[in-house]
């Protein structure tokens, strides 16, 4: 950039790709605080689960210093609504053209299989092209069990997913397509 007196900056932007999701998850938890205190949900984001190897304490704090991953996660976020489980992962994409299947690991793939099987709501929040879309469990499994891609295409995510609406206060809202996909409402898909 050029200013007065032939002086010249240049920006550099860094670009810091860990934890890409987080913008996604923090939105989440805000919603999630907002159902808790306004006594409409009981989800929680569930921790990583580890093992801890060596610990060193500073300051009367304990830091752990080597660990390692006691199992495989399932997804990220679980609890009640309405008296019924509900489940689902947070997943961010910068791809514009569709959603990577290698986002979601197999056993998580199986793990909502299994949510589904039992009867429970499962589903993957999804940002992309910086819009939000909640993409029910069976429709997820439906396009991996019919199809040989290696993503999902964001018409497909479109045309079978919901998308969410933000708002400041509440964060995202999507129990309210929780309502649709869990019968809890008489209403039609869009």
């Amino acid at each position: 950039m050029n200013y007065p007196n032939k002086i010249k900056k240049e920006y550099h932007k860094n670009i810091n790709y860990a934890n890409r999701g987080m913008d996604l998850e923090s939105i989440i938890n805000e919603a999630n605080e907002y159902y808790l205190e306004h006594d409409l949900a009981l989800i929680y984001k569930k921790p990583t689960p580890i093992g801890v190897v060596k610990v060193s304490y500073e300051n009367n704090r304990q830091i752990i210093n080597k660990a390692y991953f006691a199992t495989q996660s399932t997804l990220d976020y679980n609890g009640l609504y309405k008296g019924k489980y509900i489940e689902f992962d947070a997943k961010n994409t910068e791809s514009k053209t569709s959603f990577p299947l290698n986002n979601v690991h197999l056993h998580q793939i199986k793990h909502i299989r299994n949510v589904i099987k039992h009867g429970g709501i499962v589903f993957l929040i999804i940002k992309i092209n910086a819009q939000f879309y909640l993409l029910n469990g069976p429709d997820f499994i439906y396009f991996i069990d019919n199809n040989k891609r290696k993503s999902i295409p964001y018409e497909y995510i479109k045309e079978y997913g919901y998308n969410l609406e933000y708002n400041y206060n509440k964060g995202l809202n999507y129990l309210s397509i929780v309502d649709l996909i869990g019968g809890f409402e008489n209403n039609g898909k869009k």
